[in-house]
């Protein structure tokens, strides 16, 4: 039977991109994972994924291990070996365009300058998914974006952000048993 969602953390694997700003989506995951009590203990679809249920509904939680700008490939395998919609998909990664401890729900648009939502639009072939945006904020005057995203977070960004995906979880567990509307009108406030 297939899962009801299908919840996607972005992030690059490795030890060496634990805690940065880059892999704010695969933290947001990992954090469902303990909460549910749903390890990510199975390599599948190119993935480190789990099953389990979450406000009674059937998911699979999944962290691509294809490098964030190829996740695109490993989401389209999970999607298509278990048969689940893309309208059941909620990918979290993180974004630069809000600042650190905000977190914004969103069905559809487009991949906003993020080469793994970019990757996942191209692969599917379909923008219809939700994501779950956390916010990382923007580098410093002088500083590159790419630099900036795969550095670590520093300790007051850890803090805010750590508490916006706190949010995000309960943003997730409301759209699950109350539907994307609601959970949008409940958590994409400042």
């Amino acid at each position: 039977m297939p899962p009801a969602f299908a919840l996607v953390g972005l992030g690059n694997p490795g030890p060496q991109y634990r805690g940065t700003r880059h892999n704010a989506g695969a933290q947001f995951v990992e954090t469902l994972s303990r909460r549910h009590h749903i390890p990510l203990d199975m390599a599948k679809y190119s993935s480190l994924t789990g099953r389990g249920d979450i406000a009674g509904r059937a998911c699979i939680l999944a962290l691509p291990q294809t490098y964030m700008n190829l996740s695109g490939r490993a989401v389209k395998r999970m999607l298509s070996f278990t048969n689940t919609p893309v309208a059941s998909l909620v990918v979290a990664h993180d974004d630069l365009d809000l600042p650190p401890g905000r977190i914004r729900l969103r069905t559809g648009g487009g991949a906003g300058g993020h080469r793994g939502v970019g990757s996942l639009i191209d692969h599917l072939q379909d923008p219809g998914f939700v994501r779950l945006k956390i916010g990382i904020g923007r580098p410093p005057p002088g500083h590159d974006a790419e630099g900036f995203v795969l550095g670590k977070f520093t300790r007051a960004e850890r803090d805010l952000v750590t508490a916006a995906i706190g949010r995000g979880v309960q943003a997730v567990e409301t759209l699950l048993t109350e539907g994307i509307d609601k959970a949008m009108s409940l958590f994409n406030r400042p």
